[in-house]
């Protein structure tokens, strides 16, 4: 089996939208229902996709509004960007779009994976769509083998149709 490969990615958002629940739903298999705002907090977690094994680095962020300025760590030697809102919060819905402008003008071009109704946002960006639910254990885990799977076209170690990822 070849060597593992390192990816960061990091889950973007409004504040209280589920970045972390969608986090630990994927890294420790459980739903939090209790909320508790994040600082910041980084995940490990190994996962093997298509043979190919890769060590995670999830940076859980804070929850950002249209007026948060960005760290440059959340563009450094980040492979790729969740960005997450809750389908119960316009507002949510607005900020993502802000912060995906936002990373647009600091790193350029962005793969971003996005929920509910974002589905037409998420076409006119050319992004990938899925929806998930982390209290209900809905593709949390598909969330984040679709990401490495996007970031590895990015990098060319997967061809473009030579994939198991199924198209939402």
């Amino acid at each position: 089996m070849p060597q593992p490969k390192s990816r960061k990615i990091a889950i973007l958002g409004y504040r209280s939208v589920g970045k972390s629940s969608l986090t630990i739903q994927f890294v420790e298999g459980q739903f939090v229902d209790s909320y508790d705002p994040t600082i910041e907090n980084t995940f490990t977690k190994m996962i093997t996709i298509n043979g190919q094994e890769y060590h995670l680095q999830l940076v859980d962020t804070a929850g950002q509004d249209e007026y948060s300025i960005f760290p440059q760590t959340y563009s450094i030697d980040i492979n790729g960007y969740i960005l997450v809102y809750s389908v119960t919060s316009n507002k949510s819905f607005e900020v993502v779009q802000v912060i995906h402008e936002k990373l647009l003008d600091m790193v350029g071009k962005v793969h971003v994976i996005s929920c509910e109704e974002g589905k037409a946002l998420a076409e006119s960006w050319n992004a990938a769509f899925m929806e998930s639910s982390a209290k209900e254990n809905q593709t949390a885990v598909e969330v984040f083998r679709r990401m490495i799977l996007e970031a590895e076209k990015m990098d060319g170690g997967v061809q473009p149709g030579k994939t198991s990822c199924s198209m939402m």
